[in-house]
């Protein structure tokens, strides 16, 4: 279903009954809200969750922003290398705002809430700008933003900045099975013809590589939200693979580190994904982390 929320219209799943404790999921850079599996949703369902996934702005079926045309990545990238601003037709708490709008479009006054990537810096802003809304708190392989933190290698940010070679869907899903394989958790690697299955499925649903790079300028346009950890006084969880090749672990342990009283979960292992074979894990996590409030 589509809702009305800061002003756009955000596409929401909602699943499992109203009254069970809501925890709304955020998820990362050009992804959808399918890229939460629906083996997760399953299994926070079981542990008391009503779970809600969202498509963010430009992504997925939720409201796009073609008006503002396509960034130019090379300029930004060199606008951010030497500490300009970038400049971004939207911004990360623009994006927080947007979540912040479908809780109240569903009546949901407080919320547990959970973000990886880019879903966990949205999730740093919703949490430290709207602390009464959120219950607790679950960081999934996202970082602070500090330029003081190791950066992704050089092969894998070449791999995100590449295009698929060709337009057709097969060409596309090949692209995307790549950059998979570049970040994914390398103790965890996918099922090929799953992955593929998965991939192939959301490309049908929607393939919006300039709403990618819209986001990515935004992410970029943010900076280093450290000043602003001070003020989540939520339970907060972090969840990093130690093997992750596009957020280094060592952003899990400085973001940690900034959060009062944040519990960490570092994952052998793991890259930037969410192998099947750790969605208890996460499950878990998360259920446990909300119990702490």
């Amino acid at each position: 279903m589509r809702v009305s929320a800061n002003g756009i219209e955000i596409e929401v799943d909602d699943q499992g009954p109203p009254s069970a404790e809501p925890l709304l999921l955020i998820m990362g850079l050009g992804m959808q809200l399918t890229g939460w599996p629906d083996e997760l949703v399953q299994l926070l369902l079981r542990r008391g969750f009503r779970v809600i996934r969202i498509d963010n702005r430009d992504a997925g079926l939720s409201t796009g922003f073609d008006s503002a045309g396509v960034p130019n990545m090379a300029w930004s990238a060199l606008r951010y290398a030497v500490r300009l601003p970038v400049r971004a037709p939207y911004g990360i708490a623009d994006m927080a705002a947007d979540a912040l709008g479908v809780l109240d479009a569903l009546n949901i006054a407080r919320v547990h809430l959970c973000g990886a990537s880019m879903g966990g810096m949205i999730a740093q802003h919703l949490a430290a700008r709207h602390p009464g809304r959120v219950k607790s708190l679950t960081l999934m392989m996202t970082t602070t933003g500090a330029r003081r933190l190791p950066q992704a290698r050089l092969e894998v940010q070449r791999v995100l900045m590449s295009r698929p070679d060709g337009k057709n869907r097969d060409a596309v899903v090949d692209h995307l099975m790549h950059v998979m394989k570049m970040i994914g958790s390398p103790g965890y690697p996918p099922e090929p013809g799953r992955l593929r299955q998965r991939l192939h499925d959301s490309v049908v649903r929607a393939w919006r590589p300039a709403g990618t790079a819209r986001q990515l300028t935004a992410v970029a346009a943010d900076g280093d939200r450290t000043p602003l950890l001070a003020r989540i006084g939520a339970p907060t969880r972090v969840i990093h693979g130690h093997d992750d090749p596009l957020v280094p672990v060592a952003a899990g342990h400085d973001l940690a580190a900034r959060i009062a009283g944040a519990q960490t979960d570092i994952v052998p292992g793991m890259g930037h994904d969410l192998p099947l074979e750790l969605l208890p894990r996460f499950a878990d996590g998360i259920r446990h982390n909300a119990g702490r409030a």
